[in-house]
């Protein structure tokens, strides 16, 4: 079974090496991958003396990054882990043979801390907030849905069409695992604080706000009758408000003394309809996309297909 560790990184010259050497410790059969995103210190050095493959993206965002390395490199189990440092990569192995055991086709690994630096607070109640609304609106079954510690198939990696070009990411690797109906695990990894020199990318209320406008995008794009038939509820909302008056005076008199207002309410209707409409067209258009989509998925051998006397070739005996 051939595993690949892939690092996206930008500016972490202070923990890329520690990252490369834990893995290649953790992992020993492992190709190691460090994609670098126009770093302006020596992140590639250091990448490059601790034995990983180094190369270069030139689009900014992590998700350019990860898309790229989801296209050129083939292996049967990825492993996916920011360069900071933070991640325990002497779990790497069990989550692999968690994952395999299971028959998944994604881990994401569940941050437990014990500092309280190591993850802030704005943070953890942005995660929070996001996590509750993905899963609300997509039956996600994730306690920590940003984490950017995870495990994938071959199968998730390749029938992965994503358009994230940030943090963002993360949102859309789980929302296609679940739109696709592949079976998912989460499992506890202890999270540490950044080492000295090491300064976090994510910024709290910028980044956060770009999940937000994703999760908008993807309930537009995957549940498309969920997205129309809300925007078809406020518009019927507020011209029922307006024409409520209007429709009661006509009722009582057999006048319309408000005619802006009546047309007002009117053009608002006829817009909620023409939105619940677009709503069902759109999610039988959307149904068939999911179908070809999970089609493209099954074709590819998932992780159960794996033999068992290779599924631990790589893995460090316990």
């Amino acid at each position: 079974m051939k595993i690949a560790v892939l690092v996206p990184c930008y500016n972490e010259e202070a923990a890329i090496a520690t990252v490369v050497k834990d893995f290649r410790a953790a992992l020993p059969g492992s190709a190691i991958y460090v994609y670098d995103n126009n770093s302006k210190d020596q992140t590639t050095a250091r990448a490059a003396e601790a034995g990983a493959v180094v190369r270069n993206e030139t689009r900014q965002g992590k998700g350019n990054v990860v898309r790229r390395m989801f296209a050129d490199i083939e292996a049967d189990i990825y492993v996916l882990v920011d360069g900071d440092d933070t991640y325990d990569a002497g779990a790497s192995p069990r989550m692999i043979s968690r994952m395999i055991a299971d028959g998944a086709d994604l881990l994401t690994a569940r941050r437990i801390h014990t500092d309280a630096a190591a993850y802030r607070t704005g943070h953890v109640l942005g995660n929070r907030l996001l996590t509750g609304l993905t899963s609300l609106l997509f039956n996600v079954h994730l306690s920590d849905m940003l984490s950017g510690y995870r495990i994938f198939s071959r199968r998730f990696v390749k029938s992965f069409p994503f358009t994230a070009e940030g943090f963002a990411i993360e949102t859309e690797l789980t929302v296609h695992a679940v739109r696709l109906m592949m079976p998912m695990s989460e499992m506890d990894t202890r999270y540490k604080e950044r080492p000295v020199g090491s300064v976090s990318k994510l910024n709290t209320y910028a980044d956060g706000f770009r999940i937000l406008g994703t999760i908008g995008y993807l309930v537009r794009e995957e549940r498309p009758l969920v997205f129309f038939a809300t925007i078809a509820f406020l518009f019927a909302a507020v011209a029922a408000l307006i024409g409520a008056p209007v429709v009661h005076e006509y009722f009582q008199t057999g006048l319309v003394p408000r005619l802006p207002t009546a047309v007002l309410a009117t053009g608002l209707m006829v817009i909620a309809f023409l939105s619940l409409t677009c709503g069902l067209i759109l999610d039988t258009v959307t149904r068939g996309r999911w179908e070809a989509k999970r089609m493209a998925y099954l074709a590819i051998p998932g992780p159960s297909d794996l033999d068992d006397g290779r599924s631990g070739s790589c893995l460090p005996s316990s």
